[in-house]
């Protein structure tokens, strides 16, 4: 699930004894520093967006759900939800979220350096066109996970160009979030940019972009019509931001409609 795959894991062979005991040293490593973990507000996740051959969406979700969440799980790489974009049936949208970089990098090593994902990665690989479209974001409010019935979901991403991305959080919390809720769209999340490098170069991520990204949740199709009425409507809440925020709303921001698959925790 990778552009790692790339860098030798394509190739075949059977697994030996020594792949098996690597793997249950590196999740005993995994489980062990989970209990070391930090603030929920610092949760590392990524974001992942993958464009996928004709047909290959629900070929990918079934092996998904039934192979690759809880041994993720296991390893510290929460799988927090896995969508649909429903804007093109062929793009699928998951986040995954771990304690910590020094986190990430074991769990994702034991992951595609182990049984399950070296099992199936000949089923999953062919479903894929592209798989980089990926950012790292730290959690910055609220929770991915829950199961709330909501009907659709909303990411939104705004690219904040040289707008430092704390000051902006503040903006949205001030000024933003509030105009969402009362138009109808409860925030789920908020994260931001994280500014750690990429420790699993395996895995390529969009380093160099500068987000604030927030998830919204809908219980029907009528509270998402509201809310893009009232939103039409919306004017002047741009006018309390300073100068230095001012490049974030040079361009305007990527908007993606999703609806959790039949096990996304965020469901």
């Amino acid at each position: 699930m990778g552009s790692e795959l790339d860098d030798g894991f394509h190739a075949g062979g059977m697994m030996d004894r020594r792949t098996l005991i690597g793997a249950a040293v590196t999740g005993a490593a995994v489980a062990a520093s989970r209990a070391r973990a930090g603030p929920a507000g610092e949760q590392i996740v990524e974001l992942r967006q993958y464009t996928l051959h004709k047909g290959g969406r629900d070929t990918l979700i079934g092996l998904f759900e039934q192979h690759f969440i809880e041994p993720q799980d296991e390893l510290g790489a929460q799988v927090l939800g896995t969508f649909r974009d429903l804007g093109d049936p062929d793009r699928f949208v998951w986040m995954r979220g771990f304690d910590s970089m020094e986190r990430r990098q074991q769990a994702l090593a034991a992951f595609y350096g182990g049984p399950v994902w070296l099992r199936y990665r000949g089923e999953a690989n062919p479903t894929m066109l592209d798989s980089d479209n990926v950012l790292l974001l730290k959690l910055k409010r609220g929770s991915v996970p829950g199961r709330h019935g909501a009907a659709a979901m909303r990411l939104t991403i705004r690219y904040l160009g040289s707008a430092d991305p704390e000051a902006f959080l503040s903006f949205f919390d001030g000024h933003m979030r509030p105009l969402y809720e009362s138009a109808g769209a409860p925030v789920q999340a908020v994260l931001t940019s994280a500014a750690e490098a990429n420790n699993f170069p395996r895995l390529p991520i969009r380093e160099r972009e500068r987000v604030l990204v927030w998830l919204t949740r809908f219980a029907g199709a009528g509270d998402e019509e509201r809310f893009d009425s009232a939103m039409r409507q919306a004017s002047g809440w741009r006018d309390q931001a300073p100068e230095a925020l001012l490049p974030a709303f040079m361009r305007k921001p990527e908007v993606i409609r999703l609806a959790p698959t039949a096990r996304s925790p965020a469901a």
